[in-house]
């Protein structure tokens, strides 16, 4: 057998290990990644939310689409799923490739983004009135997404979980004020069951 037809016979394994590996990791990601949205799912999103947490210029989102139930009811299955899939879209294409989005369940959406130049305010205003733009496939549903937000520097002791908690309390705050949009208290984190404000209404 000739010297190049020994080492093709030997790189047989490794080029079949190859795609075996490269096939897992496929999978691995597909796994990790929400198949209606496209974005991360709670596990993937919370290990890349971690390390971003380490830089203090983080803010943390917590988004929860408003009146969704009544969404599915009114206008069926295929809109609240073309609903959540443009509002996917659009936070992610916000949020940009130095963040990371990810849907947490249902109608919940989680981000944290790097706001080196302090703007994060003006950015979630202008957010909250995109999302609340009616979607090309169900041009018929009208409804708006309530923005709840933190940031790192604010409270820098606090883990991911606690900051969450606080965007989930602003958010409840957002949905009943004026604007979709709300900022964390600076004070002390209100009682919570399981991670959310007593009396907060989940959506169907």
């Amino acid at each position: 057998m000739s010297l190049l037809a020994l080492t093709a016979a030997a790189a047989l394994p490794a080029t079949a290990w190859g795609v075996h590996a490269g096939w897992m990791v496929r999978r691995l990601r597909a796994a990790r990644r929400d198949p209606l949205t496209g974005l991360w799912t709670r596990d993937a999103f919370t290990r890349q939310a971690r390390r971003l947490l380490r830089n203090r210029h983080a803010v943390v989102v917590l988004a929860d689409v408003d009146r969704f139930k009544q969404v599915n009811d009114t206008h069926g299955h295929a809109a609240g799923d073309a609903l959540l899939a443009a509002t996917a879209a659009r936070l992610a294409h916000a949020v940009g490739r130095s963040g990371v989005v990810g849907r947490l369940g249902g109608d919940e959406f989680a981000a944290v983004l790097v706001d080196r130049d302090g703007t994060a305010a003006d950015q979630l205003a202008v957010l909250g009135r995109i999302l609340a733009r009616p979607v090309d496939t169900a041009p018929d549903v009208h409804t708006s997404v309530s923005l709840g937000w933190v940031r790192r520097a604010d409270h820098p002791d606090e883990d991911l979980s606690a900051l969450l908690r606080r965007a989930d309390e602003a958010m409840y705050a957002a949905k009943r004020a004026p604007v979709p949009v709300h900022r964390a208290a600076l004070d002390r984190l209100l009682a919570s069951v399981t991670g959310r404000r007593p009396g907060r209404r989940r959506s169907a």
